[in-house]
């Protein structure tokens, strides 16, 4: 019988595990949302409702417990800032599971996982820092008129034509 055998090992030593999932919590509160395997992400939701929940009573206790897990000093300063007042009213679920598609190396199911209440105006700020912002429509290159398309296409030869005119070489 398995009573009160909580959380998966995923395969891993518990350092290995533990270490893994505080990286993992980092990486989501930094970004907000992360892919990865449905079995981790569903671990991991746990671990990030405990620590949210750590930030929304925001004593000085709460943090140092939070800091155990998040040792990044900026993310902290979010987690207990920001993202605690955004969930300041809501009782609990404060991520988010939605299953992707299989890997295309070992087929294992992945999930992204992200906090409910993501803010889209932080999505933009990381995208503009990286410089990796698409372009707008406006700014590609425009696309050549069909008329000069037209005009190129009367410039070839028909693709037959080349043929036979080799093969009328070769007889002479």
């Amino acid at each position: 019988m398995k009573h009160r055998v909580a959380g998966r090992r995923l395969d891993r030593t518990t350092e290995h595990r533990t270490a893994m999932f505080r990286n993992m919590v980092t990486s989501l509160l930094r970004h907000e949302r992360i892919v990865t395997t449905t079995p981790k992400a569903k671990e991991l939701k746990r671990i990030a409702d405990k620590i949210i929940t750590l930030a929304k009573k925001g004593t000085p206790h709460a943090r140092r417990n939070a800091h155990r897990d998040v040792r990044d000093v900026e993310v902290l300063q979010k987690l207990f800032g920001s993202i605690a007042d955004r969930f300041k009213t809501r009782p609990g679920g404060y991520t988010r599971l939605v299953r992707v598609s299989r890997r295309a190396g070992d087929n294992a199911e992945l999930a992204l996982i992200e906090l409910v209440d993501r803010a889209p105006a932080a999505a933009e700020e990381g995208e503009e820092k990286a410089g990796k912002k698409a372009k707008p429509a406006a700014e590609k290159a425009p696309k050549a008129p069909k008329a000069a398309k037209a005009e190129k296409a009367e410039k070839k030869p028909p693709k037959g034509a080349k043929k036979g005119e080799k093969e009328a070489k070769k007889k002479k």
